[in-house]
């Protein structure tokens, strides 16, 4: 006889509609989640802002990840009505962890996710965070949220897992369902109901592990050999324009070698790669362990923004212009192309370091959402065809607009000045075509 509490069938009754999915944290993260779902299984979308609920139910995908008419059409009920929640037995918490100002955890979301579920967990329920987290909060921090909210024993009334999530906003290629998905949970049941479930929509397939804490650690531990391997490039270009050696150049000729790792220099920002590291390296000093290479390359990425500015004013100076007169434009100020994701964005601090020197900078970003850019860092941002005799244009990130301008169209933002200072962060444009120009260039 079924119970409420009968995990095993769980699975069937998603599949047959007679319970449900829910999805709590509908960004970047969540709202791809809970929209590929919806095209096999009842799904609840839940987020505490209203804003965001209204925008998703008017057919609005503010993160451009999945698009209108994805949202248009879905079947997902929006809300940010919590008691909804009652009615899903299987939970997905997908909320940010971002960082504090001294770089610790802020694990204030994922709290405040599993308070609100919490509230209205019911017995036979199966929660599965996404969130980056360092080894142990799901266990240790998240699970006796949930019990003191919902007054039930984990292991018994309800069941927990970890899968990280694997997003790469703005990625049209490695998407939610091409990516292999890590799943755990606290026991060999539970995995196999997760792994069930997330079998549904991942078409490259999951990747089982041990345990939660392990599955934790996956996550933080390939952002952050990412973000050294960054840093090792962001350190050789920094020492190769002490030599006059072009770095793109070095790196176009290492990769011609079969075991070549590809990274390329550049700002590291975003709310993995340069915030995951820290949640590492937190959990690590804990313990009693000091980081000696993911703490020192964090310095090194965290210090870009500041090396672009200090070159910036560098090349003007030498150029005989006055730099807090001069006009200065900034192509990009997201995180990363192709993407209106502005969270942790290093191009503000390059902006702020330049405002150091009396620099007022105009900011163009075709997918930024000129409200978030206000909000977050009190930028405006200039839409690109009010550019008008730039003596400096800085590529700070490399949106397709940007990359089709080409050498014809940065020259038309120039206008007729005689003095032309190109910054060129990402690399896009040909050196070639540069050299026949009155351009005077530099790139990472």
């Amino acid at each position: 006889m079924k119970t409420e509490c009968d995990y095993g069938t769980l699975y069937e009754r998603l599949r047959s509609g007679e319970t449900c999915l829910s999805v709590i944290g509908l960004g970047y993260v969540g709202m791809p989640l809970a929209v590929e779902y919806a095209k096999h299984v009842r799904v609840i979308g839940f987020n505490h802002h209203e804003a965001r609920i209204q925008q998703y139910k008017c057919g609005i995908d503010p993160t451009m990840e999945v698009g209108n008419e994805a949202i248009r059409s879905t079947t997902v009920d929006f809300t940010s009505d919590e008691t909804k929640l009652r009615e899903a037995k299987f939970h997905i918490i997908a909320v940010p962890t971002p960082i504090n100002t001294d770089h610790t955890p802020d694990l204030f979301p994922v709290q405040n996710a599993s308070r609100i579920l919490g509230r209205n967990l019911t017995p036979g329920s199966v929660v599965v965070y996404e969130s980056t987290v360092y080894p142990g909060v799901t266990e240790d921090i998240c699970v006796p949220i949930l019990e003191e909210e919902s007054g039930l024993t984990c292991g018994v009334d309800f069941k927990i897992g970890y899968s990280p999530e694997r997003i790469n906003p703005g990625d049209t290629v490695h998407t939610l369902t091409t990516i292999r998905k890590i799943v755990s949970g606290m026991d060999d049941e539970t995995c196999r109901i997760i792994k069930q479930v997330y079998d549904i929509i991942i078409a490259a397939g999951t990747f089982p592990v041990s345990s939660i804490k392990t599955a934790e650690a996956v996550k933080v531990v390939e952002n952050s050999q990412r973000d050294i391997n960054i840093a090792f490039m962001n350190e050789l270009a920094m020492v190769f324009d002490r030599m006059g050696i072009d770095t793109n150049e070095v790196i176009d000729g290492m990769n011609t070698k079969w075991n070549a790792l590809g990274f390329k220099p550049g700002l590291v920002g975003g709310h993995c790669i340069g915030v995951d590291p820290y949640y590492f390296t937190y959990e690590a000093e804990k313990l009693g362990y000091h980081s000696q290479i993911i703490l020192n390359g964090r310095i090194v990425n965290d210090g870009m923004a500041e090396f672009v500015a200090h070159k910036t004013v560098k090349k003007m100076v030498q150029a005989g212009l006055a730099p807090k007169k001069s006009r200065v434009v900034m192509l990009g100020l997201t995180f990363k192309e192709n993407c209106p994701d502005v969270r942790n964005s290093r191009v503000a601090d390059i902006v702020s370091e330049l405002g150091k020197y009396g620099i007022e900078t105009a900011i163009v970003d075709p997918w930024a959402d000129p409200d978030a850019a206000k909000k977050v860092y009190g930028l405006t941002l200039t839409p690109m065809d009010e550019i008008r005799d730039a003596d400096c244009v800085v590529v700070a990130v490399a949106h397709r607009e940007f990359c089709e301008l080409g050498v014809e169209g940065l020259l038309r933002l120039f206008g007729r000045n005689d003095v032309k200072i190109l910054i060129d962060i990402k690399g896009i444009f040909d050196i070639n075509e540069l050299k026949k120009s009155d351009i005077i260039w530099w790139r990472l």
